[in-house]
């Protein structure tokens, strides 16, 4: 699943650590969301898209397969 996480974090001028720890969650899975190698929770998924205060829309691209 491709996402925005990365060009939001940018433009937010955060580091992976520090929204790392704003999401309760590891360095490591901020990098596997921004690789797309890690699909996360419903719950994750609305934490990020709180904390940038945007949707979960405008933050993943689904992509039927």
């Amino acid at each position: 699943m491709l996402n925005k996480i990365k060009e939001l974090r940018k433009a937010s001028k955060i580091t992976q650590d520090e929204l790392a720890s704003a999401l309760s969650v590891t360095r490591q899975t901020v990098i596997s969301l921004e690789n797309g190698r890690y699909n996360p929770s419903l719950q994750l998924a609305f934490r990020l898209a709180k904390y940038f205060n945007t949707t979960i829309e405008d933050i993943f691209v689904f992509e039927e397969e």
